[in-house]
């Protein structure tokens, strides 16, 4: 008698695990998108909870699918049981590099939230067009771009803005964020198992947000809202919005596009990752499938991009197969599409949630030291000095408007003290991308490719590409910039490059001669 040959299992007990940790992850993250850009920036709930939550939500649910798909294809292939599905889900240091540097300043300069909900679509639209340019090309582009200088100029936003600015949540409501800081400190940065093996996010959630609660039913600290929005069904259709304020969406695609090249690089990474775990995918395929999720985000109402998530390696040690990234799929899809996000976003203090991003901000900056080469160090510690700049800007906008004043009302040192921030600032991950560059070049001894990086640092400065002296970081055509300060940094940026070009010579003459 002949017995029928059993398929690979594409599902196991550790799906449940794997589950659990992904689908956390990504509801945490949705979670604090929400709350920032109804807290910080003032965006209608009904937009974020009934039209941007869904639409990033809907990214991870076309990615979680492919994923699955792909894991299961590939056992089938390879007639392994043992076949673990990539993780996948909403790109956390994009997050709140689209939050402070689109979709807050656009709202801020509108006072229109339709309008800067729709530049933020545009971005994200835009940037999934990238990735699926360079889902041909990543290899080459990773090996360009050094990793210092990709990594060093994301640190800049971890530390300056993911980490500093949700500090000071964390201090708006001390006896509610040190606490959760303290769990998050101890469980996430020192490895610390808490008891019963619960997850250090979770924990710390739970203690603050159980602090605020208690506090507040005893009359000892703010009222929370009295009434919890309840479920409210928000299906996140395709919609082309967006393409009639697309103009508008040129002078955020400098900040943007990093980010989008950064997941483009991990994405490789992380596809190598997997194949030393014994897991065979194609690069070109995870890449493809992240730039289309991020389109199908975009055109759903999404305002921020997916990625492929660290840890494969993780997910298998834990026995996960590709049920975990199907159920994911699911309930965050779904969940989002329900108005879950919103029951969590009335239930979660802010000064809890805090120490989460202020974790995201410590790990990201320390892997931009750790994994660059010890040598290239001060290229990643240049790349944070435009950061600097913009979170200074965003502070003290923030000063003047709570008087009533703006940029305009400064005058004689303080005018010419906040231009120069403004152009520091404007562009500034473009400009701490090619500051690192430059410097790891150098640091090299590849004087030439420094000149060229300086080069065309000059001909970005003349375009407002970095450098804007517009208070929007907007465009502009060189004779139209209405100032002179752009010709005045692209001199010194080719008067470098000259430098460097004739520095490059005389070594290499040197190099001959000895």
């Amino acid at each position: 008698m002949r017995v029928a040959r059993r398929g690979p299992r594409w599902v196991a007990p550790g799906d449940w695990n794997a589950f659990f940790v992904l689908a956390l992850d990504n509801t945490t993250l949705l979670v604090i998108l929400s709350s920032l850009l109804i807290g910080a920036f003032k965006f209608p709930p009904d937009l974020v909870l009934g039209r941007i939550v869904p639409g990033t939500a809907a990214g991870v649910l076309v990615g979680d699918l492919t994923y699955t798909w792909l894991a299961v294809r590939l056992a089938r292939a390879s007639g392994r049981d043992e076949v673990t599905a990539m993780p996948f889900g909403i790109d956390t240091p994009s997050l709140f590099g689209i939050v402070f540097g689109v979709l807050g300043p656009a709202m801020l300069a509108t006072g229109d939230p339709i309008l800067a909900w729709k530049i933020g679509m545009g971005v994200t639209v835009a940037m999934g067009g990238f990735k699926l340019l360079l889902a041909f090309f990543g290899d080459w582009v990773r090996r360009l771009v050094p990793r210092a200088a990709l990594l060093g100029s994301i640190a800049g936003v971890a530390i300056l803005l993911i980490a500093f600015l949700p500090a000071l949540r964390v201090f708006a409501d001390p006896l509610v964020g040190l606490v959760s800081l303290t769990l998050v400190l101890v469980a996430l940065i020192g490895r610390v198992r808490l008891p019963g093996g619960m997850p250090g996010a979770l924990a710390a959630v739970l203690a603050g947000a159980g602090i605020f609660w208690l506090r507040a039913a005893g009359g000892w600290g703010p009222a929370p809202a009295t009434e919890l929005p309840g479920l409210a069904l928000a299906i996140p259709w395709p919609t082309l919005a967006w393409a009639e304020t697309f103009g508008a969406v040129w002078p955020y695609l400098p900040l943007a596009m990093p980010f989008a090249l950064a997941t483009v690089i991990g994405g490789i990474d992380n596809t190598e990752s997997a194949i030393v775990a014994g897991d065979e995918y194609r690069a070109r395929d995870i890449l493809l499938t992240e730039a289309v999720a991020t389109i199908a985000a975009g055109l759903c109402g999404g305002v921020i991009q997916n990625t492929p998530y660290i840890g494969h390696p993780a997910y298998k040690a834990m026995g996960a197969r590709a049920g975990y990234t199907l159920a994911t799929a699911l309930v965050i899809g779904v969940g989002a599409s329900l108005g879950l996000v919103g029951i969590l976003v009335s239930l979660l203090p802010e000064a809890a949630v805090a120490p989460i991003l202020i974790f995201v901000g410590l790990e990201i900056t320390a892997q931009a030291f750790v994994a660059s080469p010890a040598r290239h160090a001060a290229a990643v510690a240049v790349s944070f000095i435009p950061a600097v700049a913009t979170l200074v800007l965003i502070e003290v906008n923030g000063l003047l408007a709570s008087v009533g004043k703006g940029a305009a009302d400064l005058t004689g040192d303080g005018r010419l003290a906040y231009q120069h921030l403004l152009a520091l600032g404007n562009g500034f991950i473009v400009t701490a991308l090619l500051w690192g560059w430059a410097l790891v070049s150098i640091i090299d001894g590849r004087l030439g490719r420094a000149a060229a990086v300086f080069l065309a640092a000059g001909l970005a400065t003349l375009v407002g590409l970095m450098h804007s002296p517009l208070p929007s970081g907007a465009l502009f055509w060189p004779w139209s910039a209405g100032s002179a300060y752009p010709f005045l940094l692209a001199a010194g940026y080719g008067l470098g490059a000259v430098i460097l070009a004739l520095l490059a010579i005389s070594s290499a003459r040197a190099e001959r001669d000895s």
